[in-house]
């Protein structure tokens, strides 16, 4: 069984990781979407609130594709986490060529750490590049409609937190 692991701080999930979810759906039998606890970033949303969207979008997509998709939390190296969940595929997503040099500075460190465990890079949909979490949040914070870039029920979760 080909396992993947899509390694994120998803603060919130956004529609631009949805479709790379879908897109890593066609190349492993088994997906972890690797929900990262990164303090230094500060997330909006807790843990639980991240992981728990990422289900809910995760359960839709899975009936959908017959692909397994488990949400892992982690906190330690990526490569050591891949290693923990047994992927042998890194799935990263691409919006434009700043990503790709810091990518690019990843897969090589990665490759030292585990040569055995491969990056591949997906780009989301054309309509779908843009969409940052950090810029949605902002959107939300400003009041902005951020339909357009999050799932229904994150744009309603980043409603209520941000009318407190």
């Amino acid at each position: 069984m080909r396992t993947g692991l899509y390694p994120g701080t998803f603060d919130p999930i956004t529609l631009g990781h949805v479709d790379i979810i879908k897109r890593a759906c066609k190349l492993v039998d088994r997906l972890v979407i690797g929900v990262a606890i990164n303090r230094d970033k500060g997330p909006l949303f807790t843990l639980e609130e991240r992981v728990a969207m990422v289900e809910a979008e995760c359960a839709l997509l899975s009936a959908r594709t017959g692909t397994e998709i488990v949400v892992h939390p982690f906190e330690n190296l990526l490569i050591d986490c891949a290693r923990d969940v047994g992927a042998g595929i890194i799935i990263r997503g691409l919006r434009a060529v700043a990503d790709f040099e810091y990518e690019f500075q990843m897969v090589g460190m990665n490759r030292k750490l585990d040569a055995d465990i491969t990056t591949v890079f997906l780009m989301a949909e054309a309509d779908r590049q843009a969409i940052a979490s950090k810029l949605v949040k902002e959107i939300a914070r400003l009041g902005g409609e951020v339909s357009h870039f999050v799932p229904h029920e994150v744009a309603t979760a980043l409603k209520a937190k941000f009318a407190r």
